[in-house]
């Protein structure tokens, strides 16, 4: 009957304890850009639902600019918390689920009566699944590189092909396009895979970066008003590309070299489990 009460006074503690970290109050300014993130998702199925895809794509674009500053804002002012990571997950299937899902699939998918629901309901799963598996692995597996494409870059993947599309045949729909099914389908597989990424979180403004990295974007900015329909998409595709060289150069490296192993954050193998009682005897 003792040990009834010590747990159920334990279990009480914990839920204030919990109720009193919200009574604390959250970080304003990286809720804030993620907030903005979301509006603009929404701002993109409003747009969608409209027939306006063309602005729907850019919305998304723009969520994808706000979703990158949020958490380095987060770092920067040391301002991350369990609500926000949680809140920006929840924004991100919104944004980079939703949104994209239901703009490819009016723009183009619906003109596959069943392949066009499937594809566009696995791209919406593999996203959900890819944020869950995010926030389970992110401060050990994902703290340096990514497990599987990010689901704001392959919600950039689908808009930036609507962006190039419009550019150069105007309103015009595509109909049955093979490539964007394919696109969609990648794009899903990618998020739930083994396949590395880069998350650059490495570049912060605390630490310095050689002047070439400086040149380096000024050349992106260069590109990027000279042309941005197609740099966009280009620039998806590279990314895109990149995760899946590398992971084919590290699986011809550990087939060459058995004997080394990559580390865990891209695609080594996990530390063998032990048992406490191992552990004791150690």
């Amino acid at each position: 009957m003792k040990k009834f009460k010590i747990r159920k006074f334990n279990r009480l503690k914990r839920g204030n304890r919990r109720a009193y970290d919200m009574r604390k109050g959250i970080y304003i300014l990286p809720n804030l850009f993620t907030t903005t993130s979301l509006f603009c998702g929404f701002y993109s199925i409003v747009q969608t639902l409209k027939g306006h895809y063309y602005v729907a794509a850019w919305a998304i674009f723009v969520a994808g600019i706000f979703d990158m500053l949020d958490g380095r804002i987060a770092r920067l002012t040391r301002a991350s918390s369990d609500f926000g990571t949680e809140y920006d997950s929840l924004c991100d299937l919104a944004s980079f689920g939703m949104a994209p899902v239901l703009l490819a699939y009016s723009w183009s998918l619906q003109s596959y009566p069943r392949i066009g629901v499937a594809a566009a309901f696995l791209f919406f799963a593999c996203g959900a699944m890819r944020l869950a598996r995010y926030n389970v692995q992110s401060v050990n597996v994902e703290r340096k590189n990514f497990q599987g494409l990010p689901i704001p870059m392959a919600a950039g993947l689908l808009i930036t092909y609507v962006i190039f599309y419009h550019h150069y045949f105007g309103r015009a729909m595509p109909g049955k396009s093979v490539l964007f099914l394919g696109l969609t389908i990648l794009a899903a597989l990618l998020m739930v895979s083994n396949v590395p990424y880069r998350s650059f979180k490495q570049f912060t403004s605390r630490r310095r970066a050689s002047f070439f990295y400086l040149v380096g974007l000024a050349v992106v900015i260069f590109f990027f008003i000279i042309s941005p329909h197609e740099f966009v998409f280009i620039a998806c595709l590279i990314y895109t590309a990149s995760g899946m060289v590398e992971y084919i150069l590290q699986k011809i490296f550990v087939a060459k070299s058995p004997s080394k192993e990559l580390p865990l954050e891209l695609g080594g193998p996990p530390p063998p489990y032990e048992s406490e009682s191992l552990q004791s005897i150690h």
